[in-house]
């Protein structure tokens, strides 16, 4: 199987609320639109990843998979969607493995990590570079 491409697909209870968390307080770039009213698609740019609101669903998910994000400066992230309003469920910590995570959830209780890579973490080593 070759993937040419991949998104993440949400079926929020309250499309209007969770394209507003996403594209208004999370600041999320909109790769794309289709469809008409409030049920239309709306897909946001993840860094290398993409992130489809689109559809309802009449329940909550529920516990499921959550994004991983990428930030730059995990703190700066903190002040920023503290500032817009965003609940944050954890504030950022070092975990033991060296990242920087913090917390957040949509409205819909999709877990949300957010996520600095420290300079001198592995992940950032890429050999022959």
């Amino acid at each position: 199987m070759h993937v040419l491409s991949s998104r993440t697909l949400l079926r929020p209870t309250d499309p209007d609320r969770t394209r507003a968390f996403y594209g208004e307080q999370l600041g999320l770039a909109v790769h794309r639109e289709f469809g008409t009213g409030p049920e239309r698609g709306t897909v946001y740019f993840l860094g290398g990843g993409f992130l489809e609101v689109s559809g309802r669903s009449e329940e909550p998910v529920g516990p499921g998979p959550a994004l991983w994000l990428q930030v730059e400066d995990a703190a700066a992230a903190h002040d920023e969607l503290r500032a817009k309003g965003v609940g944050i469920v954890r504030p950022p910590v070092k975990e033991p493995w060296g990242l920087v995570e913090m917390w957040i959830e949509d409205p819909d209780g999709t877990r949300i990590v957010l996520v600095e890579v420290p300079a001198e973490h592995p992940l950032r080593y890429r050999p022959g570079i």
